[in-house]
């Protein structure tokens, strides 16, 4: 089975807060919402977490392009 996307995930998650917020289920519905909830939690961490590291990459990868390059320019002091 393939994981939801970021938004699928929060989504599913929004609907099993409100239900639980809306109360009037079950001792064993509101466990299971709970449980999904927080399976949904994961989730949505994992892509937040995946998404971080990936900025975080390009961010340092643009920092070294950016110090290759001013290197490569000839010095305006001269």
């Amino acid at each position: 089975m393939n994981q939801p996307t970021f938004e699928e995930a929060f989504v599913k998650l929004e609907e099993a807060v409100k239900a639980l917020e809306a109360g009037g289920v079950t001792l064993e519905d509101a466990t299971r919402l709970f449980e999904e909830g927080m399976h949904l939690a994961r989730i949505c961490h994992q892509h937040l977490s995946a998404t971080e590291l990936k900025i975080t990459h390009l961010q340092r990868s643009f920092g070294e392009q950016m110090t290759l390059t001013d290197q490569d320019e000839p010095d305006a002091q001269d």
